[in-house]
């Protein structure tokens, strides 16, 4: 399950969420950490064994090193893992790494400072890199970094990206972008396929999966893998066994599906319940997904956790 702590984010990533923010909602229309935590217990017993918590971005919540904790003792749950873009990373990596946290993914989409500052709006690669090192310096089993691929705007720097994995103990992520509820400013151009990483990257020798939906493969000498996925041009519904609750206490069977079901002001019993009818409703598939057929979302994908 992938868990939304929150819609806000200190960047503002084009392809994410608008320049303006986000419309701001009533404290009282968010879930609460014993909301998050009891969702927690009942997708445990469910079956649930895997937790990334998202956002927004998660580490703007103050509390959030006590939700992560909190979930990592929860009997039944594996493995906490968290998405972020990295930017509070310095101070605290080492926090997450003592309340839990396994494995962290960090955003990256391009190693170029002033296109970066162009996509995230107002973040800075400098700020990143900070991040970056404390997430290797804090020991966590596994770091990732995602790369939203762009046609006509980091398609150009497949090699220099995949090189990190030569460079440092990560994986490196290419994820075809999906036309989302308000991500209009991205001419047809911009959907290159996963494929496009392949031609970039000769070299590249295809290794066994690891339960994940990703596509691995790697480059001669690397300590990390290179992960290639597609929702757009090789779909994985058929495979794919995830379920995603907002920060505003919807469960969302499917991304890019606009059913959504409330946990809100639910107790444990009838939060579990719910999780299981969205479980057993989950879509064989999400549709066509391409730059004239969106995201029947609804939402913006700062709205939903990625």
């Amino acid at each position: 399950m992938r868990l939304s702590v929150t819609d806000r984010c200190n960047l503002r990533c084009r392809y994410c969420m608008p320049e303006e923010g986000v419309c701001l909602k009533e404290h009282r229309e968010m879930l609460t950490e014993e909301e998050m935590i009891t969702a927690v217990e009942a997708a445990a017993a469910l079956g649930i064994r895997k937790l990334r918590i998202t956002g927004g971005e998660p580490l703007v919540k103050r509390n959030i090193v006590s939700i992560c904790r909190r979930a990592a003792m929860m009997e039944g749950i594996e493995e906490v893992c968290l998405t972020t873009n990295g930017i509070f990373l310095p101070k605290l990596a080492e926090p997450l790494k003592a309340a839990g946290v396994k494995r962290i993914n960090l955003s990256l989409d391009t190693l170029n400072p002033e296109k970066y500052a162009y996509i995230t709006r107002i973040g800075t690669l400098e700020d990143f890199r900070a991040g970056f090192h404390a997430a290797l310096d804090a020991g966590f089993e596994k770091v990732k970094i995602n790369a939203v691929l762009i046609g006509g705007f980091n398609d150009d720097e497949i090699l220099p990206l995949a090189e990190l994995t030569r460079q440092y103990p990560v994986d490196m992520r290419f994820i075809e972008m999906m036309p989302m509820y308000d991500s209009g400013d991205f001419p047809e151009a911009s959907f290159v396929p996963y494929t496009r990483v392949l031609e970039a990257l000769p070299d590249a020798e295809p290794v066994p999966a690891d339960g994940g939906v990703a596509k691995l493969y790697r480059l001669p000498g690397a300590q990390g893998n290179i992960g290639l996925i597609s929702p757009l041009n090789a779909h994985f519904c058929g495979t794919c066994n995830r379920i995603r609750l907002t920060a505003d206490g919807k469960v969302k069977p499917c991304l890019h599906s606009g059913d959504e079901y409330s946990l809100k002001g639910l107790d444990f019993d009838d939060m579990k319940a719910v999780l299981e009818q969205a479980i057993w409703n989950k879509p064989q598939w999400h549709g066509d997904l391409d730059a004239v057929n969106r995201s029947k979302a609804g939402r913006n994908m700062n709205q939903i956790g990625g």
